[in-house]
């Protein structure tokens, strides 16, 4: 039921007003001064203003103006007397949904108030669309790490300083870039992101700058880069480590004057796009190795943000874990399954060496193949998907790897990859797109992965 506030120094205004809402089953409330009727707004949600122009304690226009200040959602509509067309227009101009004339006629105020209940409705339900669609998680954990992070987000995302982000793969870089933009003032620009080693170094240039008709042989037409797309936002280069030696140079050249040029171009394209990296390399290493520009190095370290591994805080996995399962099951349109102390124990005692992401991916799994209440059993059983299935029958041993068979660590690496890769493609039916989307990388570096690691249809 939509609650109505109507504010009128007229009691006979009032108690009409009320009356016929009230007989169309909305929920009202009714003062006769603006400042009382702020204080409600204040205090109570509604869903609808009904507020007089010409009162005593405070001007209608007044309490319109606070009135959205308090509640920029909220629709007014003004009731005067005394209307003229610069007061409808000056009402109009300062946010109100729509103006009536006294003594209001009753259909046309009820289709007004059926329209700004309407209105309201939509703008609610956009918010709810673009938080979705934005996909911008909570940044979850307790950890002191985590705190620090979300302190300096708070204090860096207002500004217009170049920020980058450090991390292993699977740790949260992203949503840390995410953030610094949904924080900012650019927040209602587009965040546009680049993956620096998913596009070959020949393309990276035309991705980024964008490209002039006929400037290489498949340019068929004009292209416009990614830096053009987030100008008035924000510009997410993810593996900024894996750029190439020309395009680095470029993307100086960006930061330095906030000109760009497309390729096969001679037009300079001024460009105002706030610009976050991040990375899992050690930059400053690649630099010594010849690989990495020490003045872009520079240019985009303003302020460093490091992710710590998964490993480092294992304090927050009760915390990720619980909000994995409510997103997940209510992403399955399934009850939310219970998890007990002792999983939680053995999830933190596992190596964890995909983060967050390999988490998220354990969690979801433990839904699927747990019943209502997930168990250290379970976890035990489930955490190595290539384990035989006769090891879930020993409650109290984890299925092993025969470790020996690995001669380095890039060796084990390689093989959890394949197998975790292989296990999400079985899942998935071998749909590569919804692979890819599952474990957030770009296709085409799924298929390399693939073709890599030789993967088959039903091997």
């Amino acid at each position: 039921m939509a609650k109505i506030l109507i504010i009128d120094d007229e009691r006979a205004i009032r108690s009409t007003l009320r009356e016929i809402l009230e007989y169309e089953d909305y929920e009202v409330e009714d003062v006769d001064n603006g400042i009382d009727g702020l204080q409600l707004i204040e205090k109570k949600d509604f869903d609808l203003v009904l507020c007089d122009i010409k009162m005593n304690r405070m001007d209608g226009m007044e309490v319109l103006t606070e009135g959205l200040a308090l509640k920029p959602d909220l629709p007014f509509i003004m009731i005067s007397g005394h209307g003229t067309v610069e007061t409808a227009v000056e009402a109009s101009k300062k946010g109100a949904f729509d103006f009536i004339s006294k003594p209001p006629d009753l259909n046309r105020l009820l289709i007004t108030v059926r329209n700004a209940l309407d209105r309201g409705s939509l703008v609610v339900e956009a918010k709810v669309l673009k938080r979705k669609v934005s996909k911008v998680r909570p940044i979850l954990g307790n950890s002191q790490a985590i705190l620090k992070i979300k302190e300096t987000i708070d204090r860096v995302a207002p500004t217009d300083a170049r920020v980058l982000v450090t991390g292993a793969n699977g740790s949260g870089k992203e949503l840390v870039a995410r953030w610094l933009h949904e924080k900012s003032h650019r927040s209602n620009a587009p965040i546009i992101e680049v993956n620096c080693a998913a596009i070959p170094s020949e393309l990276i240039e035309s991705e980024l700058f964008g490209h002039e008709k006929g400037s290489f042989t498949s340019a068929i037409k004009q292209r416009i880069g990614k830096f053009e797309s987030a100008n008035g936002g924000t510009l997410f280069l993810d593996e900024i480590g894996d750029m190439s030696q020309s395009a680095q140079a470029k993307v100086l050249r960006a930061l330095q004057e906030s000109k760009i040029t497309r390729v096969g171009g001679e037009k300079e394209i001024d460009v105002d796009v706030r610009v976050v990296a991040a990375t899992n390399k050690d930059l400053l290493k690649e630099i010594e190795a010849g690989n990495f520009r020490m003045d872009l190095y520079h240019r985009l370290s303003v302020i460093l943000i490091h992710v710590p591994p998964l490993a480092d805080r294992k304090d927050d996995i009760g915390l990720l874990t619980q909000s994995f399962l409510d997103e997940i099951c209510n992403e399955y349109g399934m009850p939310v399954k219970k998890i007990s102390d002792a999983a939680i124990d053995a999830l933190k005692a596992l190596p964890w060496t995909g983060n967050i992401r390999e988490l998220r991916n354990m969690v979801e799994r433990l839904i699927i193949l747990s019943d209502k209440t997930i168990t250290d059993n379970d976890v035990r059983a489930f955490a190595n998907p290539t384990a035989p299935a006769a090891a879930v029958a020993d409650s109290h041993a984890a299925p092993q790897t025969d470790f020996d068979q690995f001669n380095n660590f890039q060796e084990y690496k390689d093989f959890a990859e394949r197998e975790y890769i292989k296990f999400k493609l079985e899942k998935n039916n071998w749909n590569v797109s919804k692979t890819a989307d599952d474990i957030d990388i770009q296709r085409s570096h799924l298929y390399s992965k693939i073709e890599k690691f030789g993967l088959k249809r039903g091997e």
